[in-house]
């Protein structure tokens, strides 16, 4: 609506701009009649006739580029265009003026005197509102293309980012299930406790899908479920720990943007290990920038051989550069025997 009212307005102050400037025209074309000694009356009328048929023939330049815009040989159209038209806007006023002051010889000669410098001030008049109007479209043309191009290009980066969302590792659930089905028979207590878990996991990823944005709060809620759940899988051996500064609780950061990171540090700080593992969760601000890092133990001669990389990482650093247009928001590093992943998430844009 209010882009509307905007574009209601640059068109009336359009129209005011083009009167007055014919209006001007008009005033300047009878000052220099009068100056030559044509009566005021009839020096008014020439004015306003060839300044209404000018103006008639650029509003008729105007609405032809609206509809029809030259891509190539642009300025030949408007030599070509101008010649044409002027001759015709020319020959139209002396038909009119002649038919009007066909008795006074004097004006007459005067006129037929005039017609070249009248016909030069028309043509430049003409090709000056040609490459105007041809200049306004084409710039117009290029601004819609690229509002085009921009929505375009916002969809796909939308696209792209839901399909990373729901390109989430579900290897959880399907562990998280078989675990369910092995606690049926020896623990049911147990089982029915962690499908309880695993629904309320679900049910707050379908309630964030829609979202692009979780405060680190809601964040780390979610996480908690998830880790609850991973607890039931792994026993003792899985410990889980989270320090955060409260400033840092209502910031944003996208939404299930921690889950990739956390599930990465379990695959490999507890896959191939049979003792107790801690993974630590920290949060702070630092600066205009949300700062979390995930940590775990990793030992090089255990693990499995990866490079850090893999899609849990990849689809962060994705998500963070299509979101902010930055490559260096995830940060991985080793640091003894910890594998530490931070992330750099900034305030300004969200």
């Amino acid at each position: 609506m209010l882009q509307k009212i905007k574009s209601t307005g640059n068109k009336r102050s359009t129209v005011f701009g083009f009167m007055a400037w014919w209006l001007l025209c008009g005033c300047v074309h009878t000052s220099i009649l009068t100056y030559f000694g044509i009566a005021w009356n009839r020096a008014a009328t020439d004015a306003a006739i060839s300044c209404l048929l000018l103006a008639a023939f650029c509003l008729f330049v105007i609405n032809n580029m609206r509809y029809y815009l030259p891509k190539k040989e642009k300025y030949l159209y408007v030599l070509i265009i101008s010649f044409a038209l002027g001759a015709i806007c020319l020959a139209a006023t002396r038909l009119i003026l002649r038919a009007i002051y066909r008795n006074d010889d004097a004006y007459l000669l005067f006129l037929q005197h005039t017609l070249v410098l009248r016909y030069a001030v028309g043509f430049l008049l003409l090709a000056c509102n040609t490459l105007l109007s041809l200049l306004w479209y084409t710039q117009k043309d290029q601004q819609e293309e690229n509002e085009r191009r921009v929505d375009t290009e916002k969809l796909a980066r939308e696209a792209e980012l839901n399909k990373l969302r729901q390109q989430l590792q579900p290897h959880f659930l399907f562990n998280s299930l078989n675990s369910i089905s092995a606690l049926t028979g020896q623990q049911p207590e147990k089982a029915r406790h962690m499908i309880q878990q695993l629904s309320d996991f679900l049910r707050g990823t379908l309630r964030n899908e829609g979202q692009q944005w979780a405060t680190l709060q809601e964040e780390l809620d979610h996480l908690q479920l998830y880790l609850d759940i991973e607890k039931v899988r792994f026993g003792y051996r899985l410990q889980s720990r989270i320090q955060c500064d409260d400033a840092a609780l209502p910031f944003k950061l996208p939404a299930m943007l921690l889950q990739p990171l956390v599930e990465n540090a379990i695959k490999f700080g507890l896959y191939d290990t049979i003792g107790e593992v801690e993974i630590l969760i920290s949060a702070r601000m630092d600066g205009s920038m949300l700062e979390v890092s995930v940590q775990n133990p990793y030992d090089e001669l255990t693990a499995m051989p990866v490079k850090g990389t893999g899609f849990g990482i990849a689809s962060i650093r994705r998500r963070l550069f299509l979101l902010f247009g930055r490559p260096d928001l995830l940060e991985i590093k080793k640091e003894g025997e910890l594998f530490i992943a931070v992330l750099h998430v900034p305030q300004a844009n969200v």
